[in-house]
């Protein structure tokens, strides 16, 4: 496995493969890897004959009062699961690297990041959309890696992805979850043993939904409003948003009458975590 730092020595070094015709693949990380993470390392290990792993806390993504400065950083432990997967490049850089001087120009999806997270971290996607836009250029991938968990997350690149005509597929991968339901997260580590235990109530809250909707509930106010004491009793979280929106814009819609999400991001203590289901009144039908 080859550890690279450098933008263009990154460049030079996965030149001979695409020259080549193999197929490249990238699953962008902002490390502290687990489980999730290493899912979509396997499907790239997979679908492609050249694994890159990109490696970088990216602070255009934070807001001032986020956990930028106390993110988790354990690179070498992160190394290690790279290398026991057989990842052919990890792309680690510093941020002068990606970003030597100040940046001016950014890439922005509209209607998608409206709601959800970018409601509530303005400027957010601005900067995973940048992010993503820089190492798509760098790296070239043919096939892109990311998790169903960060749903809008995904939306939003698919579209940036879309609009903008990039050369590369956007792979959507299964959100992977602890034994107990919690939805894998580097964040999950902030969390004191009665912090997560509390953290299970998203999956609770989400399993209800799922149950509601199953019986032919179809109107989003009523399913939310049934939910939310599922998350409310539980002293320490602290309710972000409950929504559904549609799949393609993710708007917010009061008849499930069409694929939706539903999602959550909730604080349980000082840590947000996020969730979701896709309620598919068409699977149903069919």
């Amino acid at each position: 496995m080859i550890i690279s730092t450098n933008i263009q020595q990154t460049r030079e070094i996965i030149s001979p493969y695409r020259s080549s015709g193999k197929t490249i693949g990238l699953v962008p990380t902002m490390g502290a890897l687990h489980e999730g993470h290493l899912s979509l390392i396997r499907w790239c290990r997979r679908e492609c004959d050249y694994t890159v792993v990109s490696i970088f806390v990216n602070p255009t993504q934070f807001a001032p009062s986020e956990d930028f400065a106390s993110y988790p950083r354990p690179i070498e432990a992160d190394y290690s699961a790279c290398r026991q997967l057989n990842v052919d490049l990890v792309f680690a850089p510093t941020a002068k690297e990606m970003y030597p001087g100040e940046n001016i120009t950014w890439i922005e999806v509209e209607k998608l990041s409206e709601h959800l997270c970018g409601a509530s971290r303005p400027g957010h996607f601005r900067g995973v959309c940048t992010i993503v836009a820089k190492l798509f250029h760098i790296i070239q991938p043919d096939i892109a890696y990311f998790g169903q968990k960060d749903a809008q997350q995904l939306a939003v690149i698919s579209r940036m992805v879309a609009d903008l005509n990039f050369p590369v597929q956007i792979r959507p991968c299964p959100t992977v979850r602890e034994p107990d339901g919690l939805a894998m997260s580097s964040r999950n580590r902030y969390l004191t043993p009665k912090q997560r235990q509390q953290g299970l109530c998203l999956g609770q809250a989400l399993q209800q939904a799922s149950r509601l909707f199953a019986a032919g509930q179809r109107d989003s106010h009523v399913i939310i409003e049934q939910i939310r004491p599922i998350i409310e009793n539980h002293p320490e979280a602290q309710i972000d948003y409950i929504s559904i929106v549609d799949n393609e814009l993710c708007q917010p819609i009061t008849v499930i009458d069409r694929p939706a999400l539903l999602a959550l991001a909730v604080r349980i203590g000082q840590t947000r975590l996020i969730d979701n289901i896709v309620l598919d009144p068409t699977e149903q039908n069919s």
